[in-house]
């Protein structure tokens, strides 16, 4: 036997006792204290329904808290942003969608962030359709009516969304364009404001996510007129489709996911979409999720989701040039 041979096999007790009395080192425990979530929108939006019930879940699943952090402004870009520069140490997270990630790119010269290169995706969330909504007493009953009143003159129908660049401004104007009529368009901090002028009478309508307004459709205080899915949705059956009333090209879903801060450790995303696979799986969710509208999306993995994001990017981008809208 050599000498060094000898060096090695002598050595190998006390590098295997090193290494069995490090392994906590190697693979730190997570996590250990709450995770804060920022939602780059106001409470009561979409974003905030679904965060939400999933956070009651992945608190039991994980045994932390996890905390929504309402972070509104610039159609979610704002929140974006700062979830961009956290710390990838799994104690911050972001609840994001179309906006901030395929539609603000295009709307903002300087972001302060990239979707390809700021984050660490980890999970498909769920995809909901836009709605087309008015007061419940107002007198346009159908799209039709709408569309009437929006071609009497220039910016004559006004319209709330839950901010400039929101996936509900860019339906907006995709419907306007369709329909050969220049809405005006009026943008709020989130789906509760922009729900509230509609309400009030300070504006026509909006145009937002089914999620925030599915309720007050139901309870008949808003009344539908078109959703951008092919099909109907189940929650809200006597609402036809913008392709039913004549404009099949108006189809658009707000989809939604959950991110880190770039460079998230691989276990960590991995544990987190594990849990978030596991609670979406609960018959409880699953009915919460479609009583508001929310459809399941095909699960993927990180390197998918970036490639999605990019694609959805690429096929907002026309649209909001065609918009005009400056931040």
């Amino acid at each position: 036997m050599t000498l060094s041979r000898r060096l090695v096999l002598a050595a190998a007790p006390a590098l295997a006792a090193t290494a069995q009395a490090q392994p906590a080192q190697a693979q730190p425990a997570w996590p250990t204290r709450p995770v804060r979530v920022i939602n780059p929108y106001a409470p009561g939006g979409a974003s905030d329904i679904i965060m939400r019930s999933l956070a009651e879940r992945l608190e039991r699943l994980l045994g932390q808290p996890f905390i929504i952090d309402n972070r509104a402004g610039a159609g979610g870009s704002l929140g974006t942003g700062l979830a961009a520069l956290a710390a990838p140490d799994g104690y911050t997270l972001l609840v994001t969608n179309t906006g901030p990630l395929a539609v603000a790119p295009t709307l903002f010269p300087s972001l302060g962030y990239d979707p390809a290169r700021s984050f660490s995706y980890i999970a498909m969330l769920g995809g909901i359709p836009l709605v087309c909504a008015v007061r419940g007493d107002s007198r346009m009953r159908t799209l039709a009516d709408y569309v009437q009143a929006a071609k009497a003159r220039p910016e004559a129908v006004s319209f709330g969304s839950s901010g400039v660049g929101s996936a509900g401004h860019l339906a907006g104007v995709l419907f306007g364009m369709q329909a050969e009529a220049r809405l005006l368009h009026i943008p709020f901090r989130g789906a509760g404001e922009a729900q509230q002028a509609v309400l009030s009478g300070d504006t026509d309508s909006l145009w937002d996510t089914l999620a925030a307004h599915t309720g007050a459709i139901r309870a008949g205080t808003l009344r539908g007129l078109a959703l951008t899915t092919e099909q109907g949705v189940a929650s809200l059956p006597d609402v036809p489709t913008a392709a039913a009333a004549g404009f099949p090209g108006v189809l658009a879903t707000n989809w939604f996911l959950l991110a880190g801060p770039a460079g998230l450790p691989t276990a960590i995303a991995e544990r987190i979409d594990g849990a978030i696979r596991t609670a979406m799986a609960e018959p409880a969710l699953v009915e919460r999720f479609t009583s508001v509208g929310v459809v399941p999306l095909a699960p993927r993995g990180a390197t998918q989701i970036a490639a999605f994001v990019a694609a959805e990017g690429a096929r907002w981008a026309p649209v909001v040039r065609a918009s005009g809208a400056t931040p």
